[in-house]
């Protein structure tokens, strides 16, 4: 029976892997949820908990600047956003997600680094501790998860391509 794509590579291994997690500030009580389960994800994989690099920003708009130097900087693999974005009584909250959004992606493609995406965006706290440690699951933990398979395509490809004749 074929893996669920939804679901990480059951044989995913995170050992060696220098993942870098940049977590927004702002609701707080969310984003270090995220972040214990981006940390609980790495050590279940296999990796080193005290390798992973954590900074911490004012909030979600600011999360692409950080991941774009740690992504330049050579130092790391993968990089993790985490972020919460709650919709209020104006669109402000739609503005900063696209934004994040589509610079988080562009710094993926044009670096060749993985960003997983841990940024919540929704409706109401319940919902986002729902996605943070609740009966949602936890969204650091699936965007680590996504980073870390992601480097291992990557580097798949890589392999392979210097393997070549």
């Amino acid at each position: 029976m074929p893996k669920d794509p939804g679901q990480p590579d059951p044989t995913l291994d995170a050992r060696g892997v220098r993942p870098a997690i940049v977590v927004s500030r702002f609701n707080p009580e969310i984003t270090e949820s995220l972040l214990a389960g981006a940390l609980d994800e790495l050590e279940r994989l296999g990796g080193d908990r005290a390798a992973a690099r954590v900074v911490r920003v004012p909030g979600a708009f600011e999360l692409p600047v950080a991941a774009g130097a740690l992504a330049r900087s050579g130092t790391v693999d993968a990089v993790v956003a985490l972020g919460c974005l709650i919709h209020g009584e104006t669109a402000h909250d739609r503005v900063i997600a696209d934004a994040v959004a589509g610079a988080l992606a562009a710094l993926s493609a044009h670096t060749g680094v993985p960003i997983g995406f841990g940024v919540l965006t929704v409706g109401s706290i319940e919902q986002a501790r729902a996605r943070a440690g609740g009966e949602r699951g936890n969204k650091g933990a699936d965007a680590l998860a996504a980073a870390v398979e992601t480097y291992r395509a990557l580097s798949r490809l890589t392999h392979s391509r210097e393997a070549a004749p």
